[in-house]
């Protein structure tokens, strides 16, 4: 099963509505997993971008980051293997540009690349245990939303802390897996293929 998870946007609602929505929405499936046959012991999350960002949440942010409010309680949005599509790992790193500063800055209320409480408490490194589920990050090299020294840090984190995590750094693609200077390598059907192969290994019926 596949549910397509929505949340509240910007600048009508500031974070964390975002994560706590999405949130809300892992343990809604969990309460209602006898309604659509879901196995509860076996969630994965997939997004892209600000997607990326809060999938990378769920997999890293625990109950003690104090997301999780409001409906179905009594269940976990813990979730079991993540995959990550070039989104935000560190908003406190530096190197954003024009764009992506403008919209971070209206979501969190502050700017990126400073040393910022707000920041620091939305950026999924800032989580990272021993306990994360397995990750799939996938990022293209000449993103100029999202820099790739994001994806490279936030793996990097992963594997210090012992998580099973793979790092795929998509050549001549930008953000979205945009051709940027030449064909993206792998191809969008490759990064696909791959991304059906992790969810596979990591919550097949063999689990």
């Amino acid at each position: 099963m596949v549910a397509s998870v929505n949340y509240r946007l910007a600048p009508q609602y500031v974070w964390p509505a975002q994560i706590e929505d999405v949130k809300c929405a892992i343990r809604y499936l969990r309460a209602s997993a006898a309604t659509y046959g879901i196995d509860p012991t076996r969630l994965g999350v997939w997004g892209g971008s600000a997607g990326g960002h809060l999938v990378s949440m769920l997999g890293t942010a625990g109950p003690s980051a104090g997301y999780d409010v409001g409906q179905y309680l009594d269940q976990s949005s813990a979730v079991q293997a993540v995959v990550d599509e070039w989104g935000p790992a560190d908003l406190t790193a530096p190197g954003w540009g024009p764009y992506a500063s403008q919209v971070i800055t209206q979501v969190f209320g502050e700017s990126p690349g400073q040393p910022s409480s707000v920041l620091r408490a939305a950026s999924p490194v800032s989580y990272v245990t021993a306990s994360d589920p397995p990750f799939l990050i996938i990022q293209g090299v000449a993103d100029t939303t999202v820099p790739a020294s994001q994806s490279q840090e936030f793996a990097a984190t992963l594997q210090s802390a012992g998580v099973p995590e793979t790092l795929v750094m998509v050549q001549n693609a930008g953000h979205g897996l945009k051709p940027a200077g030449g064909v993206p390598t792998p191809s969008v059907s490759q990064v696909n293929q791959m991304v059906v192969d992790f969810f596979t290994k990591q919550l097949g019926a063999g689990r």
